[in-house]
């Protein structure tokens, strides 16, 4: 025979337990002569029953029921399928702290990922918070997606682009053809996200204006300026070492505003209404992004590859639309669309071949890299843009 205190210290519980447990009616003691309760060995194989039904998540009163009724198989079913959610909710957080840690980088660039669709304003700020600068943390947003490699991933990625004339895709007859849509001739261009400048010196070339190529990226303004040098452009092409979303210059100091390939840095919208002030009065915006096309957009059925695809810009580029949505939404910020066409296959031949080729020699030297992993399955599934997706140029007028 047991007294309480003997009982609950062979039960590994406490004595305000078992008190508990009478009041349920789980467990009933034995008043002795002396007041005393008592239990036997029954009462503690009962408690120990009781124990292994309650660490399978099954509440006092429900462990009470079963011992008394037997087995209620669509409780069990509930009480497994509440534990399989908690399982999950844990392990997702368990593979959060990881991530957040520095040890699952397939978790953090997932993290990434979704604040991006959830939150990325709040993930800007956090990254700021972090010690990254504004430019570090738009790169990091949109390329590295890692917290911990972010320095090594954009080493290994300006290693590689390093020269190359596009940064997008794009041709010379695609940017010449949206500079013939503007009227009358523009006479001060910005270049936004001009990269190494293939669309600044073609417009320097090909107007009377002059132009500034912006980008924070310091290799490719230096490239670009050498270029012009050599054909003779330095008094019409000037660089700026600056960010697209803080722009140094005064409303109204432009009469076209060039952006092709770069816009979604900052979002498509957001583009169209910090950028739109810099206008003067009837000015032009040209710009291009990455749309859905309409044949895609409503297709019925999905096969594979096209399944792959959309998985891969739902995770790369989630705000990604149709060409006729952007359109609306030019409207909506105060544009008028004046045209617009896709870069086409030469467009995407443009971008992607030197990329390839460049991939390739340096596949010994940078094996291992994240960077190249990326441009390698970004390449594949450019391979499938025949009408699935594609570059519009846009050429938009400010209204007033």
């Amino acid at each position: 025979m047991y007294r309480i205190s003997e009982l609950a210290k062979r039960a590994g519980l406490a004595r305000s337990t078992l008190l508990y447990y009478e009041k349920l009616g789980l467990l009933t003691g034995r008043r002795g002569d002396n007041g005393y309760r008592y239990y036997d060995d029954r009462d503690l194989q009962r408690l120990r029953l009781i124990q292994q039904l309650h660490a399978g998540n099954l509440s006092l009163r429900e462990c009470k029921q079963i011992l008394e009724s037997g087995l209620d198989r669509q409780l069990l079913a509930d009480r497994l399928a509440q534990l399989e959610e908690e399982i999950r909710a844990k392990t997702q957080a368990r593979n959060l702290m990881q991530a957040l840690l520095g040890d699952n980088p397939e978790g953090l660039r997932q993290f990434h990922q979704q604040l991006e669709i959830l939150a990325p304003d709040a993930h800007t700020q956090w990254l700021r918070a972090e010690g990254l600068d504004e430019t570090n943390a738009l790169r990091l947003r949109w390329l590295s997606r890692d917290l911990y490699g972010h320095e090594e991933y954009m080493n290994d990625f300006l290693e590689i682009f390093n020269g190359l004339e596009r940064h997008g895709p794009g041709t010379d007859h695609s940017t010449l053809w949206a500079l013939s849509q503007v009227s009358p001739s523009p006479r001060r261009i910005l270049d936004i996200g001009c990269g190494t400048g293939a669309s600044a010196i073609l417009l320097a070339q090909q107007s009377q204006a002059r132009v500034i190529g912006l980008d924070n990226l310091e290799p490719s303004l230096n490239h670009m300026l050498t270029r012009a040098r050599q054909l003779g452009l330095e008094q019409k092409l000037t660089a700026c070492n600056g960010s697209m979303t803080a722009l140094p210059f005064e409303p109204g100091s432009f009469d076209l505003l060039w952006s092709e390939a770069s816009c979604y840095i900052i979002g498509f919208e957001n583009a169209l209404k910090q950028w739109r002030p810099l206008l003067e009065p009837g000015g032009y915006l040209v710009i291009s992004d990455l749309v859905w096309l309409d044949e895609f957009a409503d297709a019925q059925q999905l096969g594979r590859d096209d399944l792959e695809v959309k998985a891969f810009w739902q995770e790369g580029y989630p705000d990604m639309q149709r060409v006729s949505t952007r359109l609306m939404q030019a409207e909506n910020a105060g544009y008028r669309p004046v045209a617009h066409r896709g870069v086409g296959p030469a467009g995407w031949q443009a971008y992607t071949a030197p990329l390839r080729k460049r991939l390739q020699s340096l596949s010994e030297k940078l094996a291992d890299s994240p960077a190249v992993a990326d441009l390698e399955r970004e390449l594949t599934i450019l391979d499938r843009s025949e009408g699935r997706f594609d570059y519009q140029l846009m050429v938009l007028k400010r209204t007033d």
